[in-house]
């Protein structure tokens, strides 16, 4: 059975009043693809909705970890940078005080300052250390550094003397007195 064709003349006088002339479609609704006396869809379908979703949690699964990976590159490097910076104070320090270490990170300024983690800065000049149990020790349990330590104590904010301790392999570092400042995992 074929459709019977309305011309121009029929398609006006059937829809007359509910056309608009200039733009073909019924006054009032949004541009759409299908013939102008069949309505058009104002919203999405639930099949269309879920393709969006899925398609949206898909990049969200692939950009999170990269996102925090990037976060935690960037807290590492922060700490380094603070480590090299108040090792360069503590250098000022003594060249402008006779050869003496800073007994604590007050003289120096930098009492305040806290790791990108949250924790303070932990200073210990070796000199004056009242509790030498405390100086960080190498994985052979030797001293790190012969003059002072100076480190981050990390993600969970825990440290112990010998950096071989598992809560201390998320320390930022300063051993071999500024050769090397980094993970004390990697030391």
């Amino acid at each position: 059975m074929r459709r019977r064709r309305v011309g121009p003349v029929g398609f006006q006088a059937r829809f007359a009043g509910g056309i608009d002339a200039q733009a073909g479609q019924r006054k009032g609704s949004a541009p759409c693809w299908r013939p102008a006396f069949e309505s058009c869809p104002r919203g999405f379908s639930l099949v269309e909705l879920t393709i969006v979703i899925g398609i949206i949690m898909t990049l969200a699964a692939i950009a999170i970890p990269s996102f925090f990976q990037a976060l935690a590159a960037a807290r590492y490097a922060k700490a380094v940078g603070d480590i090299t910076t108040m090792e360069t104070d503590i250098v000022t320090y003594e060249a402008s005080n006779g050869g003496a270490l800073p007994n604590t990170l007050t003289d120096i300024g930098r009492s305040d300052l806290r790791d990108p983690w949250g924790n303070p800065y932990v200073y210990t000049n070796y000199a004056i250390a009242a509790n030498k149990n405390l100086i960080r020790k190498d994985r052979f349990l030797h001293p790190m550094n012969s003059d002072y330590d100076l480190f981050s104590a990390g993600v969970d904010g825990q440290w112990k003397p010998p950096i071989t301790d598992k809560v201390s392999h998320d320390d930022i570092i300063r051993a071999s007195d500024g050769a090397y400042i980094g993970l004390a995992s990697q030391f």
